[in-house]
């Protein structure tokens, strides 16, 4: 119980750091292209976990590289993403991998219950609503969509080797997994660099805060909390956000993009909601 709760803990911690995100990579995607961000970002993450790589055994390599693929497609979908929409609108359609997570285990052959279907279909009211807010639909908020799959598939993936490997080891091999496929990405773009404009303030607080610390605290957060707990948690990020992004950005919600979060966040935490959880608000008999 100790150890369920720390990981609750670690996550919800994880979900505050994570809103400040949007805030920070959209002020750098105006002068620094998103390729360039998610290399550098991960570039300095990876100098803080290079103690911990001796002893590393090939399968563990062969893991972070798997799961640096997938930390890759998601913090660059994400980046690109901003480039086009807002950071609250970001952060909410984001979201959408809480909903994605049961969706994807029950493609894998668990059950779902039918409460899930009924979120995700709220859910994408909610997106629906949210990205009609004051502004057409953009290419953004589809590149943030493709966000969320990514992200959803590496919330499953973090689970399954959460349990079986030391935390501290595998995050370093997710940071420095993902180097490869940024450093393609960069040499494909070829982005300008500009010694005078580049983003150094934005890009150590992304690195160490946003990227060192928040993998390595999701990694043991989720070595002790299910995904669908985690999935729980992670509805809170887009709150975050908006709160930075109102703060910093000076960016508002109108009522109808209002209402499309509120519904997207409920749809996220009902997707989760497990049926021993209704018997006993119900008042019903707790199972043994």
């Amino acid at each position: 119980m100790r150890g369920h709760l720390q990981g609750l803990l670690f996550l919800n911690f994880v979900t505050l750091l994570w809103g400040t995100t949007f805030v920070v990579v959209k002020d750098a995607v105006d002068v620094l292209h998103p390729s360039a961000i998610t290399f550098a970002r991960f570039l300095v993450a990876s100098l803080f976990f290079l103690p911990f790589l001796k002893g590393v055994s090939p399968r563990l390599w062969g893991v972070g590289l798997e799961m640096g693929f997938w930390l890759w497609a998601g913090y660059a979908t994400q980046a690109i993403g901003l480039q086009y929409t807002s950071a609250s609108r970001s952060a909410f359609i984001t979201a959408l991998n809480v909903i994605l997570v049961p969706v994807f285990m029950g493609l894998l052959g668990r059950r779902v219950n039918p409460v899930v279907w009924l979120s995700a279909g709220m859910a994408i009211t909610g997106v629906g609503l949210l990205s009609n807010d004051g502004a057409p639909p953009n290419v953004g908020d589809l590149w943030t969509i493709l966000c969320a799959l990514t992200y959803a598939i590496y919330i499953l993936r973090l689970e399954a080797h959460a349990k079986s490997f030391t935390a501290l080891p595998l995050t370093a091999v997710q940071v420095l997994g993902v180097l490869p496929f940024a450093v393609l990405w960069m040499l494909w773009e070829r982005p300008a660099l500009a010694p005078e404009t580049f983003p150094w303030i934005s890009i150590i607080y992304l690195g160490v805060i946003t990227t060192a610390a928040t993998t390595w605290l999701q990694t043991l957060g989720q070595g002790r909390v299910t995904a669908p707990e985690a999935a729980i948690i992670y509805s809170l990020e887009p709150v975050w956000a908006s709160v930075f992004a109102f703060l910093w950005l000076n960016e508002r919600l109108g009522s109808q993009g209002l209402a499309g979060a509120m519904l997207a966040v409920m749809a996220t935490l009902l997707a989760q909601w497990r049926p021993a959880m209704w018997t006993q608000l119900r008042g019903g008999p707790k199972k043994p």
